[in-house]
């Protein structure tokens, strides 16, 4: 069974897994309810270190983005990846898929992981900011699903039926996005 601890805490206790494992990170808007996920995988750990910004690994890894977007947000006509480095994500609309909540607002999930090379920082934890290491477990996939599941219901106060279908849509892509570099598995003969 996978195990979900604090990000920041298990790098000051020593406790992050250097062979691989998963991070997932919920960003708020300050202003608004407008909200972004970002859950990395990551492998082939050469070192994690503490910077000013957060924790940088050098790893590689695949990252994968969930966006919420309130009806009142003024610049959902420009992609994502135009957008100020707050409200950006790595994708064009045509490589999200889109989920329109009964308030109108509006859920966007990735269709594909981001692959990163070499290195990425996972950024300090401020507001009400939040960063979590998933421990490798069989269900360390249902554990992000749920995990943006719960923010999205029990925080951000979307109903639970519009929050559950942005995570069946977040479930068709997180077996892709699981295998972290590192941990492929070679095909049987």
């Amino acid at each position: 069974m996978a195990e979900i601890k604090d990000l920041f805490e298990a790098y000051k206790d020593g406790s992050l897994p250097q062979d691989g494992g998963y991070v997932v990170s919920v960003f708020f808007d300050e202003n608004s309810n407008y909200t972004r996920f970002e859950a990395i995988s990551y492998g082939n750990v050469k070192d994690i270190y503490l910077t000013e910004e957060g924790i940088t690994f050098q790893a590689d890894g695949r990252k994968l983005f969930v966006l919420y977007e309130p009806l009142s947000y003024i610049q959902k006509g420009i992609d994502p990846c135009y957008r100020d480095d707050f409200h950006r994500i790595p994708y064009r609309f045509k490589e999200l898929e889109r989920h329109v909540t009964k308030r109108q607002d509006r859920i966007y999930v990735a269709k594909e992981a981001v692959e990163t090379y070499t290195s990425f920082t996972v950024l300090n934890e401020t507001g009400y900011n939040e960063s979590y290491v998933i421990y490798q477990g069989d269900d360390a996939g249902e554990m992000v699903g749920n995990f943006v599941l719960m923010t999205l219901w029990k925080n951000m106060r979307i109903a639970k039926g519009d929050a559950q279908s942005a995570v069946d849509l977040l479930k068709e892509v997180i077996p892709t996005w699981m295998t972290p570099f590192g941990f492929e598995t070679e095909d049987e003969e």
